[in-house]
């Protein structure tokens, strides 16, 4: 709720306490209502394993909803692990994990990184033939860069059309890096795969629009910016620019619509920052319907027995804001649909492909 990912975490809170408020107001789960205990780690990943411990041991709470990247999931789950503890992690990440202590509710490499990268290859998608792999210094944007350089060299990329390059989080300063990648692009065929963590994209995005370059010169395609990040920017120079996901605020539904208003209503009845202006995204979308898998195993089963619970949400098929989704039968990962957006100018996103 602080530090360098509060930009991208608070709304996970936000709509958290809406998917509690609106299944208490049904009538709570088992006959009772859900109780929040709210910790703020403070973007400070060792934080993360003591916060854990205080709500396993002391709070001993049935469930936890939260984290946001890699290093900070990494941080819980051997407390999760050697506590039987239950964690509903909503955002995006690299794979290579499959714990049963954790429901992934984002996607994996597959069902985002992949997709892209062969969009942005495709006739539809521009036809590119360079990539500049630009993150954090961390575990997600590391392992998923290096899922991405092996995808691209296998389609046939010679490794001197690969860039890759990190900063640390909270970067502020991309003059030089900025420059790099103009100068990469000057010959044309070339796109940013960004994972760029946190409030880092603000002057990422900022200086690339400050030294003239626009989605016709050099597109971006990120994997961790969506409409909630984009309230803090200024969107008229970043239109056409890219975004993959699996949810977007834009989708047109009577059931996304009525979730979109929800969420508006809920924020300014409650006095949160932003009110009615608010907007929903891929990982508040994971983090809302995670919570409703959880009530739906625990009614299944009957109890909040973490065991119990486990079985019973496997190969749960539920109706989400979204769309139609489904837990695995085995694998504790939710399948869903792809979608590639485009940045428009109100800070929305127009849905150019979806699988």
């Amino acid at each position: 709720l602080s530090g360098t990912m509060a930009i991208s975490e608070v709304s996970l809170r936000d709509v958290v306490l809406m998917a509690f408020d609106e299944i208490n107001s049904a009538g709570g789960i088992l006959g009772r209502p859900i109780k929040p205990v709210i910790v703020d780690p403070a973007s400070d990943w060792d934080l993360f394993a003591e916060k854990a411990k205080q709500l396993l041991l002391k709070d001993k709470v049935d469930v936890t909803f939260g984290c946001w990247t890699s290093v900070s999931r990494k941080s819980v789950l051997p407390v999760f692990e050697k506590n039987n503890g239950l964690l509903f992690y909503p955002v995006q990440y690299e794979g290579e994990e499959c714990s049963r202590n954790v429901f992934y509710t984002g996607a994996t490499p597959n069902q985002q990184l992949i997709p892209a990268a062969e969009y942005l290859m495709s006739e539809d998608g521009g036809g590119f033939k360079k990539f500049y792999l630009l993150g954090t210094d961390y575990v997600f944007p590391r392992t998923a860069n290096k899922i991405l350089r092996a995808f691209l060299l296998a389609k046939g990329v010679p490794a001197k059309n690969i860039m890759e390059e990190y900063t640390p989080f909270h970067h502020q300063d991309y003059q030089t890096i900025v420059g790099k990648v103009k100068a990469f692009a000057s010959g044309g065929d070339a796109a940013v795969l960004s994972t760029i963590n946190g409030d880092s994209n603000v002057p990422f995005y900022k200086e690339f629009a400050n030294q003239g370059l626009t989605a016709d010169d050099v597109p971006i395609m990120a994997f961790s910016v969506a409409e909630d990040e984009l309230r803090g920017m200024d969107t008229s120079a970043l239109v056409g620019n890219l975004a993959a996901w699996n949810y977007y605020h834009s989708i047109d539904t009577a059931d996304n619509v009525s979730f979109v208003e929800r969420f508006k209503v809920y924020c300014e009845v409650n006095g949160l920052p932003g009110g009615s202006d608010r907007v929903t995204d891929d990982p508040i979308e994971a983090a809302y319907y995670g919570v409703y898998v959880w009530a739906a195993a625990v009614e299944k089963a009957g109890t909040t027995d973490v065991d119990a619970g486990r079985t019973a949400t496997y190969g749960l098929e539920f109706d989400a804001p979204g769309g139609a989704k489904k837990m695995d039968e085995v694998n504790h990962h939710t399948w869903k649909p792809v979608i590639i957006g485009e940045i428009l100018a109100d800070g929305q996103f127009g849905i150019v492909w979806e699988s």
